[in-house]
C-alpha cells in the first residue's frame, strides 16, 4: 500500500527538482553543480575564518567558546584554534579581565539589542597577561541557543601609543607648569631687579647731584683760597721786585735775592697745587690752535736764562722753525715744568730744549746734564708728590707735582710723554705733539722783546684798581720805580674820582673786588666814562676755568697773581707801542 505524500516533503522534491524519478534523472547534474558550489562557497568562508588578520570567535552565552580562527587563538596566546576552544569551552567570562560582572553587562546588551559594536576592552591571555581589544559583537538569530559571533582587533599598540602620548603630554604639562613657574620666578627677579636699579639709580643721582654741589663747592673754595693766598703773595712778590731793581749794598742785596728765591719757590708749589686740583676736576679745557714752537718756547728760555745762570748752567734752545697743533698755554705749562725741573736738579752742565720730526707728530725735548733717574722711577716720578730719593740731605725741592701735571695737561692734549736718562748723564723728557696743517707768522725775535722789557714807562700814565691795600701800594712803588705816573683805586667809583680829567695811557684791574664789583664791568664803565678804548690788563688770582673762559671773551690780557714783574713790563710795553 502506498504511503500518504507529506506536503511539505512533495514542496522541498519540487524545489530540489526531484519530484518524480524521470524529475530527478534530469536534475542530478544540476545538482551536483549546486552542491559543488555551496562546498566552494563553504570553503572559501572557511579560509577566510582561518586566515583573517583580526581574531574571529564564536561563543555560547550560556556555556562558553564554540569555535575560533587562528588569529583570535594567537592573540590569547594558543598554538591552535582547539586549544583556545578548550581553554574557554566552560564559560566565556573567563575572556574578560573584568570577569563575571563585565560579561553579564556584554550579555544583557546582546540579548536586547542583538549587537554591540565598537567595544574596547581587556582580554585575559593563556600566559596571565592582559590583551587590549576593540570588539564588534552579534547575537546570531538562526541558532535555537544565543550564539554570540565576534569580531576583535588588537589595540594593543594603539593603546600603548596613546598612554605614551598622553604620558608626553602630561611630562609636557609638567615642563609648560615648571617653565612657567621659572618665569613667573624670573618675571619676580626681574621686577625685583628693576626697583633695585632704579633704587640704585636714584641713590646715584643722588650722589652725582651731591658731587655737583660739592664741586661748585670746592671750585668756589678753591677760586677764594686762591684769592686769599695769591694776594699776599703778589704783593710780596711787586716788593721784592721793586727792592731788587734798587742798588743795594751788597749784603742787603743777598738777602733781598733769597727772599725773592724764597717767594718764587712758595709761588711755584703754590701754582702746583692750584693747578693739580683743576686737572682733577676736568675743568680744564683745550683749546686747539696752530702756534710756532719758538712762539711758546722762546719767552720760557727768556724766563728761565736768569735762573740757568745763577746756577751756572748753560740754557741753550734749537728749535728751528717747526709749527705745531696744540693748546698754547698747556704746551707751554708743561715745556715751563719741564724746562724747571731741568734746571732745579742739573748742578753742573747744561740745559737744551730742542726737537725732531716723527712722521706727522713733533717730539719736543728737554735734555738736561744732570745726575739722572734709575729705571725703575720712570713711571713713578709722574705720580702726585713723589720725588726722586735725594743723595745729598736737605736737597728736597719742591712737593713733586711738577711732572704729574706735565703727565694730567699730556693727556688732555693727547700727547705722549717719554723718559730716557743714564744714570750720572743726564735725562731726556720729550712730549709729542700733532704739526700744524700751517705755519703762522713768525714771533717777534727774542732780541726785540728784551728790547721791550727794557724800555721805561716814564710819562706813561697807569690806573691800578684793586680791593687790596696793600697790591695797590706795591704796584704803585714798582711802576712809579719805572718812571710811570700811577692813580690806584679800590673800584669803579673810586677810580672814576681818581682820575679826574686826566686820561690813563692803560688800566690795571683785579678781577674779583668788593661788593661783587668785577673787573670787566670797571673797564666798560671806564671807557664809557673816557669815550674811548683805554688799553686794560686783567690781573686775577682766580685760576678757576670758569673765569678764565670769561676773561678770554673779553679780549684783553690776563695776567694771573702772583704776577711775575718781568712779564708784567712786558706786556705793558708791548701794550703801549701798540
Amino acid at each position: 500500500m502506498q504511503k500518504p505524500s507529506d506536503p511539505r516533503r512533495d514542496v522541498l522534491t519540487g524545489l530540489l527538482g526531484l519530484g518524480s524519478q524521470s524529475s530527478r534523472k534530469s536534475y542530478y547534474p544540476e545538482l551536483v553543480a549546486r552542491l559543488e558550489e555551496l562546498e566552494a562557497e563553504r570553503n572559501r568562508y572557511k579560509w577566510l575564518f582561518e586566515n583573517a588578520v583580526h581574531g574571529i570567535m564564536q561563543a555560547s552565552l550560556d556555556r562558553g567558546l564554540l569555535a575560533a580562527n587562528l588569529s583570535m587563538a594567537r592573540m590569547l596566546g594558543f598554538d591552535s584554534p582547539g586549544s583556545a576552544v578548550i581553554a574557554y569551552a566552560d564559560s566565556p567570562a573567563r575572556l574578560f579581565l573584568g570577569g563575571i560582572a563585565e560579561y553579564q553587562q556584554i550579555r544583557t546588551v546582546l540579548l536586547r539589542d542583538g549587537e554591540l559594536s565598537g567595544y574596547e576592552t581587556q582580554l585575559l591571555r593563556a600566559d596571565g597577561r592582559t590583551l587590549c581589544v576593540r570588539m564588534n559583537m552579534m547575537l546570531r538569530p538562526d541558532t535555537n541557543e544565543p550564539v554570540m559571533e565576534a569580531f576583535v582587533a588588537d589595540v594593543t599598540e594603539r593603546r600603548e601609543a596613546q598612554q605614551a602620548l598622553q604620558r608626553i603630554n602630561e611630562a609636557l604639562e609638567q615642563r609648560v607648569l615648571a617653565r612657567t613657574q621659572e618665569l613667573e620666578a624670573l618675571n619676580e627677579n626681574l621686577r625685583h631687579q628693576i626697583v633695585e636699579r632704579e633704587r640704585v639709580e636714584h641713590a646715584l643721582r643722588e650722589a652725582r647731584d651731591a658731587a655737583e654741589q660739592a664741586n661748585l663747592s670746592k671750585d668756589r673754595y678753591l677760586a677764594a683760597a686762591s684769592h686769599d693766598l695769591l694776594q699776599p703773595l703778589n704783593a710780596a712778590r711787586l716788593l721784592m721786585a721793586t727792592l731788587r731793581e734798587r742798588n743795594l749794598a751788597h749784603p742787603e742785596a743777598q738777602l733781598v735775592e733769597r727772599s725773592h728765591l724764597a717767594l718764587e719757590a712758595a709761588e711755584d708749589m703754590l701754582s702746583d697745587l692750584l693747578d693739580i686740583a683743576r686737572l682733577d676736576q676736568s675743568s680744564v679745557r683745550a683749546e686747539v690752535g696752530d702756534y710756532r714752537l719758538a712762539e711758546i718756547a722762546m719767552p720760557l728760555v727768556e724766563e728761565f736764562r736768569g735762573a740757568a745762570e745763577l746756577a751756572g748752567l748753560r740754557l741753550r734752545a734749537k728749535l728751528g722753525g717747526w709749527a705745531v697743533r696744540t693748546d698754547y698755554r698747556l704746551l707751554s705749562r708743561i715745556l715751563r715744568n719741564l724746562l724747571s725741573n731741568a734746571i732745579r736738579y742739573t748742578e753742573t752742565g747744561g740745559v737744551l730744549i730742542g726737537c725732531r720730526r716723527r712722521g706727522n707728530q713733533l717730539s719736543i725735548e728737554v735734555w738736561d746734564s744732570g745726575r739722572g733717574i734709575p729705571a725703575e722711577y720712570f713711571r713713578a716720578i709722574f705720580h702726585e708728590f713723589n720725588q726722586l730719593p735725594q743723595a745729598t740731605p736737605g736737597r728736597r725741592k719742591g712737593v713733586g707735582l711738577g711732572l704729574a701735571i706735565v703727565d694730567r695737561i699730556a693727556l688732555l692734549l693727547g700727547a705722549r710723554v717719554s723718559v730716557r736718562s743714564v744714570v750720572g748723564r743726564g735725562s731726556v723728557f720729550s712730549v709729542s705733539v700733532p704739526l700744524a696743517s700751517s705755519r703762522p707768522a713768525p714771533p717777534q725775535a727774542g732780541a726785540a722783546l728784551i728790547g721791550q722789557l727794557a724800555e721805561p714807562l716814564a710819562g706813561q700814565c697807569l690806573l691800578v684798581v684793586d680791593n687790596e691795600e696793600i697790591i695797590l701800594s706795591s704796584m704803585e712803588g714798582l711802576l712809579r720805580q719805572w718812571g710811570a705816573e700811577v692813580i690806584v683805586a679800590a673800584g669803579g667809583e673810586q677810580a672814576i674820582a681818581a682820575l679826574g680829567e686826566r686820561v690813563p695811557n692803560a688800566v690795571l684791574v683785579d678781577y674779583h673786588l668788593d661788593g661783587g664789583e668785577t673787573g670787566d664791568a670797571v673797564v666798560t664803565r671806564l671807557r664809557e666814562y673816557l669815550g674811548h678804548e683805554v688799553p686794560a690788563i686783567m690781573i686775577t688770582a682766580d685760576r678757576s676755568e670758569h673765569c678764565q673762559s670769561a676773561l678770554r671773551v673779553l679780549g684783553m690780557p690776563v695776567l694771573n697773581k702772583p704776577v711775575k714783574p718781568g712779564k708784567l713790563r712786558a706786556v705793558l710795553a708791548q701794550m703801549l707801542r701798540a
